[in-house]
């Protein structure tokens, strides 16, 4: 899941754009559908990454949320520990329970480090049971500068990660597009009804101020300064940028919004396949389910600066050879490969969308004999 070459950044005019985070310590602008990064500085430099971290945190919520081992309705319980955690928090007493959604609220508006806690207690069983899962999908998506320490990104030795691996797992995060409902609120209440309602207000001002924002998450601590991943959607292009180490937050939305005005200014998408549009059929050898038909998990499109009418634009399903069950949920099974001519432009990694056991002796003798009948 490496974004593609910045071939849109080496088609600008000159540097003109070298100077768009100039307070920054790092930054990178990508587009979120085809991973292409439009421009970067310092990008793979390792820093902390303050309150940034609970991508990860929501990532892993969501996906849970995915697969049925987690709902939104689920009751979560804030164990002493998380209780006690300072910072940014939503004040959560011992053994306090709150829904999932509402702790997703929590993380996503307050960057509450208890709600963090708490949801990783529950889906970790431990803090430190979390972290670990955290740094495996990360290790997952390629993300090379990344370790996490904890779950929240309160100031610990050893936790850091990149502008460049921050928009990796931002881009994944959003996959996952309910997401935004929270990320993309401006405010809100938790325990609506009780004595002690708790108003959250999104600690994303470009929710509100800029056109098209819908999240993700910002950071600040004094060892990492103001940081942000901020994502935003105009039509059919979504942006990503990731700013780190900003002086502060007046300076951090406003080169945040300039990257945003340059990329929507200067570039469009040109759409491959839509979210569920069919894209192929996987054959599987001695499968019980014999062909895996494949659709688009999410958008495929190909970033192009505007005027360029995308001529001479392909794209090929390229699905590994000979797959033999068993095969398992999200296994890689190939890649969908944009070219213009011979140039590669972007490439979309293509995963099983069922698990398929081995089929039985007698099923596979059906089979055989079946296509003997069909050859005469």
């Amino acid at each position: 899941m490496i974004p593609s070459v910045a071939w849109a950044k080496e088609k600008s005019p000159g540097n003109t754009i070298t100077d768009m985070a100039a307070s920054a310590r790092s930054a990178i602008l990508m587009d979120a559908d085809s991973g292409t990064i439009i421009y970067e500085k310092n990008s793979n430099d390792s820093l902390p990454p303050a309150s940034i971290t609970k991508i990860m945190t929501m990532l892993l919520v969501m996906e849970a949320i995915d697969e049925g081992r987690l709902k939104l309705t689920d009751k979560v319980q804030a164990s002493e520990y998380a209780a006690s955690m300072g910072g940014s928090q939503i004040f959560l007493e011992p053994g306090e329970e709150m829904t999932v959604e509402e702790i997703l609220k929590g993380i996503a508006l307050a960057s509450g480090n208890d709600a963090s806690v708490a949801i990783a207690e529950k889906l970790g069983g431990s803090e430190q049971q979390f972290v670990a899962m955290m740094n495996e999908k990360a290790v997952q998506l390629g993300m090379k500068n990344t370790k996490f320490m904890n779950c929240n990104g309160l100031p610990a030795e050893g936790h850091v990660s990149s502008a460049n691996d921050i928009a990796l797992m931002s881009r994944e995060l959003l996959k996952y597009e309910d997401i935004t409902k929270y990320t993309g609120l401006y405010q809100d209440y938790l325990r609506k009804g009780s004595p002690k309602p708790f108003w959250l207000v999104n600690t994303n001002k470009l929710v509100r101020f800029y056109s098209g924002a819908d999240g993700l998450k910002t950071g600040f601590t004094s060892e990492a300064k103001f940081c942000l991943s901020a994502t935003a959607r105009r039509n059919n292009l979504r942006l990503i940028a990731v700013v780190m180490g900003e002086p502060n937050t007046k300076t951090r939305n406003a080169e945040v919004s300039q990257l945003f005005d340059y990329a929507f200014a200067q570039y469009t998408n040109i759409p491959i396949y839509k979210k569920g549009d069919p894209i192929g059929t996987l054959s599987v050898e001695k499968g019980k389910i014999d062909k895996i038909p494949l659709s688009a998990k999410h958008s495929y499109s190909v970033l192009l600066k505007k005027g360029d009418a995308g001529k001479g634009i392909r794209h090929e399903l390229i699905l590994n050879p000979n797959v033999k069950a068993p095969v398992e949920v999200g296994q890689s099974i190939g890649k969908l490969v944009v070219y213009r001519g011979a140039e590669v432009l972007t490439e979309f990694p293509v995963e099983s969308p069922m698990a398929v056991t081995r089929a039985g002796w007698w099923t596979l003798l059906r089979r055989t004999t079946g296509h003997l009948f069909l050859s005469d």
